[in-house]
């Protein structure tokens, strides 16, 4: 699986001034580094002015005691992104020229470069667009008109979370709602939004709700305004419960958890084969290989065991860096797999190479007996405008070979992918409510 996601956005608002929020950022953007690896960035307000510290690396390499220590504050907001571009200021949370605000954002807004007041808009640039435009628009209005004009001007998916120099958090979500965002609390004292509700169970706060499409929030410190500026056009991206999200994360009010359990019973109701074992690719496709064995009866087998930390090769930035990421992660348990029928679980298949290392791996060094491989997605055939890096159609196998050919191609007995009908009754959303692209090529807005 080679797909990145654009970014996991957190915010926390404390009601009493007192508070100091850093580490509450802290540990909620370890959390949400399953949607971001590459960069991360902290900015906090303290009363008086706006503090941002960002850069390169993974959440606890890059945030020492002594950098937290420089940003104390009773709001915070934060931000992991799955790339890492060439400008630092692209790095977010991105700050408009004047620090009228900081703004922590998610997804892909398609017409930015139109919008832009700087015509020299470069192809990272459209956070910084976008803070600059609802800075603009803040000097004009109060925050709730001026998120309303500027998310009239936006063309695209997006989530985000800004805080103003006069000590707003400002929270909103475009009206198709692809990018997720939800909020939470701590009793009467804190505010909290995040990408995922996950995210605000690592931190304490409760779940209390998605936040809707087209919705907007203001945090200030006597009152949270909420408002639906925009009429809900539900188009939830199905491969946040396919993939991108925790499997205990709650996203649209669903449990990513029992949407992929129920991805692996459609897998073995579409594609039963007689085997001895079911493996699951760590870690997204554990449950749908526990779903395939309880609903078959094949043993499931732990099959490979995660060498070091939770880093998800398929975030990183490179084939390179996400072929190695494989071997150093995963390794094979031999008597799991040799001489075994197995079947090989997987939550997708961009280009075909992952696959075909791994089934290479158990087939020629371990000594698999067979390998018939499953996976919880239907066929990837299209990039994604939003912000979800997929590559393009000519280098996705599923766009251009047959299950068939794709089983050459990596070397198992059988290959297939679950059916577009399995995946939307997995999730349990009407398909009218899902944005289907990456698997029809049909996407709610065309670039």
């Amino acid at each position: 699986m080679k797909i990145k996601e654009k970014c996991g956005v957190f915010g926390i608002y404390a009601f009493d001034q007192k508070w100091n929020v850093s580490r509450f950022v802290y540990y909620g953007l370890i959390a949400s580094q399953n949607r971001g690896q590459e960069t991360c960035g902290i900015a906090t307000y303290n009363g008086n002015e706006i503090k941002c510290i960002k850069g390169r690396g993974m959440v606890e390499e890059f945030f020492t005691a002594e950098k937290l220590e420089k940003t104390p504050g009773w709001i915070g907001i934060g931000n992991v992104c799955p790339f890492s571009p060439e400008s630092t200021n692209n790095i977010q949370p991105v700050s408009d020229n004047k620090t009228q605000l900081v703004f922590s954002y998610n997804g892909k807004i398609l017409n930015f470069k139109e919008i832009s007041p700087n015509s020299n808009t470069g192809p990272d640039e459209d956070p910084n667009v976008a803070a600059k435009l609802l800075s603009q628009e803040l000097e004009k209005s109060d925050p709730l008109q001026a998120t309303e004009t500027v998310m009239e001007k936006f063309k695209g998916a997006y989530s985000f979370v800004a805080i103003t120099k006069n000590g707003e958090m400002i929270v909103a979500r475009d009206p198709m709602g692809i990018k997720p965002l939800c909020i939470g609390s701590f009793g009467f004292d804190h505010g909290a939004v995040a990408s995922e509700s996950a995210t605000l169970d690592i931190i304490g706060a409760d779940y209390k709700a998605p936040i809707k499409p087209g919705e907007i929030y203001v945090f200030t410190p006597y009152s949270i305004e909420r408002k639906q500026a925009f009429k809900p056009q539900p188009k939830y991206c199905a491969f946040e419960y396919v993939y991108f999200a925790r499997p205990d994360s709650i996203i649209n009010d669903k449990s990513v958890y029992e949407a992929r359990m129920k991805i692996g019973e459609h897998l073995a109701k579409e594609f039963p084969v007689e085997a001895d074992a079911v493996i699951g690719v760590p870690e997204t496709a554990i449950p749908f290989a526990m779903a395939y064995s309880n609903y078959t009866g094949t043993p499931i087998e732990m099959g490979f065991v995660r060498t070091g930390r939770a880093v998800r090769t398929a975030i990183k930035p490179t084939q390179f860096e996400r072929l190695v990421g494989v071997q150093l992660k995963l390794n094979p348990i031999r008597s799991a797999i040799r001489g075994k029928k197995v079947v090989l679980i997987d939550d997708s298949v961009v280009r075909g190479t992952t696959t075909r290392n791994i089934v290479n791996l158990m087939r020629n060094r371990i000594g698999a007996k067979e390998v018939h491989v499953r996976i919880g997605s239907p066929r990837l055939i299209s990039p994604c405008p939003f912000g979800v890096e997929v590559p393009e159609k000519d280098e996705l196998i599923a766009a251009n070979l047959t299950p068939e050919e794709v089983s050459k191609v990596v070397g198992a007995d059988t290959f297939a992918w679950l059916s577009l009908k399995g995946v939307i009754d997995s999730i349990g959303f009407p398909k009218e409510k899902l944005c289907l692209g990456c698997f029809t090529g049909k996407y709610p807005i065309e670039e």
